[in-house]
């Protein structure tokens, strides 16, 4: 819908955007036309990409990952690039790299070591001594809408203490940002040079990827993207069995223990070279092991051409809960596609590996197992899975807004639990793992607006920011708005943004204008405030069959609430209000309820949104 259109149906929100706090690097980038105060990208929108074809090679127990790459780096740009930011995340784990909390020595190595950097043919020296980050100078000037090729060598050790990335045991290994990749240039920021520190997450380009992981014989490796020669790597009935997979709902072994230990599963060459591909994608991740066992299924994600996903689990036969992996991969696929967000899983396939990491990645996740806790596992599989849509569907920056990708996985973990395990069982859990420990804790740091950059909040500042306050934003929204119009809105904002680069005023002005009206006072509520969560029923005065009740919002934040009234012969009335009874004073709300019968008690009920032991919020007569 085009911005004059807009205006001729009298769509207020383009008008009225000024209203929002908005950085002056931001304002920019509306200014340059590359974003649109209709939530759409702008007529000007661009952004660079790299193609990447990598080679690694890791001999565990040798914990030295080798590789090598050529990266062909396109600038879509408007600007001349004198250099690029070069970003080696696994420098986190040098000596004197800064992190973000206490690390112990196991987690330390010596970090990554450029051995070669060579561009557009002119050997560059490269300085080791560096972090997360590194500026390159090119030998000459990188015009717009050029290329410039990269060919880096390179080695480093991973961790023995495996978080997010490094060796889960002496010959299972997790290689997680194990590639030298340039760091995202985009039309607000420009280079993204913040350091990883370990507490916030990442910010990539959507490339393609061709790699290439060499291992010994009888090692199994895992990964982003298609496996492309599974005869090549997999003795004949194992390679049967993984194409047997890709059309069957059934989870199946693929590769069972006894199988591993009798090397009955990779072909039986010295070394087995696996090679795989993905594009347009934001990162790619590795696992390889010489005693997971195998699990495959796939599942249909897409109705309306029936195309399928596979869905894969490698992990230790131990581990009670990962033997359902696939199913409940299985499950949380087709939910997702079907039902929140709704929109067809947009990858080819989804692994979950056996670690400690917790930690979602394209196409990959690294889970700990959760033992015989079956409802927990299933639960953190949700929610890493939750993320394939954000960050990496949508190419959201979560070094600094990670309220754009984990609250939404909050908010979907706690949708998908409600199919799966009931609405009283999801709302109890989201209450006391994401939502009660916020409420009680009064600590400035608490209260510091949604849209704070990540990077510049810690504890449970960072933690609420991310998770909590950002999950009841969404809820509130979507009860502000109803769900039909809620998956309108939401649907916009990833059509208009799916495989770019939103930033929260995208998010903002996406949902307005597919809405038809102006959010604003409900973006400033809830993103830019120093707002918290505290509603009293203050008073309550009964005459003539209504009752006069004074609800105050001590906390600000735009909340729905339900008042029950529960009558003298035991029977119920519920009076819903949604957010927009705040919309004229968040402070207090005067309303009437009718009563029919002798009343008992009326109570304050906020659901998700409050203490459901509250006393201070019941009236007895």
């Amino acid at each position: 819908m085009t911005y004059s259109l807009l205006l001729l149906l009298g769509v207020t929100t383009v008008a009225t955007a000024q209203e929002l706090y908005m950085p002056r690097n931001t304002k920019q980038a509306y200014v340059n036309q590359t974003r649109d105060k209709n939530g759409a990208p702008g007529k000007r929108y661009w952004q660079n990409k790299g193609v990447y074809d990598i080679r690694l090679s890791v001999n565990p127990p040798d914990r030295t990952v080798t590789g090598s790459e050529t990266v062909t780096y396109i600038n879509n740009s408007p600007d001349v690039l004198k250099g690029m930011m070069l970003r080696l995340i696994c420098n986190l784990h040098k000596y004197q790299a800064p992190r973000s909390g206490y690390v112990s020595k196991d987690f330390l190595t010596d970090g990554v070591v450029i051995d070669k950097l060579v561009v557009n043919g002119v050997p560059v020296k490269f300085n080791n001594d560096v972090g997360t980050t590194a500026w390159v100078a090119f030998p000459a000037p990188l015009p717009s809408k050029d290329s410039i090729r990269l060919d880096i060598d390179w080695h480093y050790d991973l961790s023995v203490l495996s978080g997010r990335e490094g060796m889960i045991d002496s010959t299972t290994a997790f290689m997680a940002y194990a590639y030298p990749r340039v760091s995202v240039y985009d039309d607000y920021n420009g280079w993204d040079g913040l350091e990883h520190t370990d507490r916030v997450e990442f910010y990539s380009d959507f490339n393609d990827y061709s790699v290439a992981v060499t291992v010994p014989r009888n090692f199994v490796v895992w990964g982003t993207g298609t496996l492309l020669n599974a005869r090549e790597v997999l003795q004949p009935a194992i390679a049967e069995r993984l194409k047997a997979s890709f059309t069957s709902d059934i989870p199946a072994h693929i590769a069972n223990l006894q199988e591993m230990q009798q090397h009955q599963v990779t072909q039986q060459k010295e070394k087995n070279t696996w090679k795989f591909a993905a594009n347009n994608i934001a990162d790619v991740t590795f696992a390889t092991s010489d005693h997971y066992v195998w699990d495959a299924a796939s599942v249909v994600v897409d109705s309306s051409t029936m195309r399928r996903s596979s869905v894969q689990a490698a992990y230790n036969d131990t581990a009670t809960d990962f033997h359902h992996s696939v199913a409940f991969s299985h499950n949380a696929l087709n939910w997702f596609s079907h039902q929140w967000p709704g929109v067809p899983y947009p990858f080819s396939s989804m692994t979950a590996v056996q670690g400690f990491a917790d930690m979602e990645y394209p196409m990959m996740v690294n889970d700990g197992s959760a033992g015989d806790d079956l409802s927990f596992a299933q639960l953190v599989q949700d929610h890493e899975i939750a993320h394939t849509y954000f960050p990496f569907y949508m190419g959201i920056n979560e070094s600094r807004y990670s309220f754009m990708d984990e609250g939404w996985a909050t908010t979907f973990e706690y949708l998908i639990g409600i199919a799966e395990k009931g609405k009283e069982t999801a709302d109890n859990f989201y209450r006391k793992f994401r939502v009660n420990k916020y409420i009680h804790d009064a600590s400035t740091e608490e209260d510091q607006p949604i849209v704070s950059m990540s990077n510049q909040v810690s504890g449970m500042g960072y933690s609420s920011n991310s998770y909590g306050k950002a999950s009841l934003s969404y809820l509130a929204l979507k009860d502000l708005l109803g769900d039909q119009l809620f998956k309108k809105c939401l649907h916009a904002y990833m059509d208009n943004w799916h495989g770019k680069h939103p930033i929260p005023w995208d998010y903002f002005y996406s949902f307005s204008t597919a809405a038809r009206q102006n959010l604003n006072w409900f973006w400033n509520n809830w993103y830019f405030s120093n707002n918290y969560i505290d509603l009293t029923l203050a008073t309550a005065k009964l005459a003539a069959g209504k009752a006069s009740l004074r609800i105050v919002n001590a906390g600000g934040f735009a909340v729905p609430f339900d008042i029950i009234v529960t009558y003298k012969d035991g029977t119920t009335k519920s009076v819903h209000q949604t957010p927009a009874v705040w919309k004229a004073n968040a402070k207090e709300v005067l309303l009437n309820v009718a009563y029919a019968k002798e009343v008992k008690e009326i109570r304050l009920d906020g659901n998700l949104f409050m203490d459901a032991n509250e006393k201070d919020n019941v009236w007895r007569r």
